[in-house]
């Protein structure tokens, strides 16, 4: 049996952020993942957005982690030269009705101490983006896009330039411990199985967290959460884009509503909605195909902010699902990070519900993985 410090499950940008960092404090560290290719997952289905951190409760880890993640992101973007671009982002009012509540997000990022807002009546946003109709505007300056695969790319290779690895094709079935180590039974994609035995292992499989929690010898059932799973698609502009900037509509249940993102080359998409799956799905077996016919909703939600939308603009583009610890109405949920001093289990963390702003916190996760297990 193969023995080494460290082993983080799941080469997400998480994963591989924690890989990382376990790496480069000096730990042996593996970083093993069921698919072919790093980020294959959540990290290469989403809208690519740095997040200023205006929608979580105060208090949270996700408006702790997304606050300190964002500097982290951008000035390692900075450092390493992986593309971004610090866009800005209009959260807008499309209807008077609305105005409250966009007054009341524009409180609430200050009690958050978010990064200062500014507040646009509808003459000054459409100066800044002319084809947007709105009554009014918040003008977030900090929110940016990245090129998620070069991040993790960079991610991977710090990683291994740390004497890290990430092994592909290389799934969990299950966990024990054994002799105050953790085995881990794992099976590579010829179907071979082998035992590597681990100090700390850290869960980071994502849409699969749940799943091996369930599989983890000893996790008492309160700390085995059942993962709800929020499929949302995007769809993407055929031409060129008018605006500079992203926008968002006000948020809804589930998501952030049917926002404008744009990609480095200026490309804009249309995403994500929100679609609750069954509470039974598989995350193997997830449906990814994105229904051509949801085009006509999607552009309804779009000409609120954007009446001139050309017909039959709208592409069908990519889906990804989002696991969420609460369901269709309920409360937005919180990160979870379980440490050894919630579950009782030395060298165990699990990561359950990392979704928006997973990407954004990533590195700042890894931060606060480390200090868990006091392995910085």
């Amino acid at each position: 049996m193969e023995h080494v410090d460290c082993v983080v499950i799941g080469a997400g940008v998480v994963g591989l952020a924690i890989g990382r960092a376990l790496a480069k404090a000096g730990h042996e560290t593996l970083v093993l993942e069921r698919e072919a290719a790093v980020g294959a997952g959540i990290s290469s289905r989403n809208s690519e957005v740095i997040h200023a951190g205006l929608y979580y409760a105060a208090g949270s880890l996700k408006a702790r982690l997304c606050a300190r993640g964002r500097e982290l992101l951008y000035a390692y973007c900075t450092d390493r030269g992986v593309a971004h671009r610090r866009t800005g982002k209009l959260v807008v009012a499309t209807e008077a009705a609305q105005l409250p509540a966009l007054k009341q997000l524009a409180e609430w990022a200050e009690t958050l101490r978010a990064p200062a807002l500014q507040w646009l009546d509808r003459a000054q946003a459409q100066a800044l983006e002319p084809a947007l109709h709105c009554e009014a505007a918040l003008l977030s300056p900090l929110t940016g896009i990245v090129d998620s695969h070069g991040l993790m790319l960079s991610l991977q290779g710090e990683l291994e330039q740390a004497s890290g690895m990430v092994v592909l094709r290389s799934e969990v079935e299950a966990q024990r411990q054994v002799a105050g180590q953790w085995v881990l039974e794992v099976r590579d994609g010829e179907g071979g199985e082998t035992e590597i035995g681990a100090r700390v292992v850290v869960n980071a499989a994502g849409l699969f967290a749940g799943e091996l929690a369930a599989r983890t010898q000893g996790l008492a059932a309160q700390h085995r959460p059942v993962l709800r799973f929020c499929k949302g698609s995007y769809f993407s502009l055929s031409g060129r884009s008018p605006f500079s900037r992203l926008i968002y509509p006000m948020p809804q249940d589930g998501g952030l509503g049917v926002h404008l993102t744009l990609d480095l080359a200026g490309q804009a998409r249309f995403g994500p909605d929100v679609q609750w799956l069954d509470g039974d799905a598989d995350p193997a077996r997830l449906d990814y195909r994105v229904d051509a016919g949801r085009a006509a909703a999607f552009a309804q939600a779009v000409r609120a902010y954007w009446p001139d939308l050309p017909q039959g603009a709208l592409q069908p583009a990519y889906s990804g699902v989002r696991p969420k610890l609460g369901g269709p109405g309920e409360p937005a949920s919180d990160f979870r990070i379980d440490g050894p001093a919630r579950h009782g289990l030395p060298g165990l963390v699990n990561l359950f519900g990392i979704e928006s702003p997973g990407l954004t916190s990533c590195l700042a996760i890894a931060d606060e993985v480390l200090a868990v297990l006091g392995a910085g």
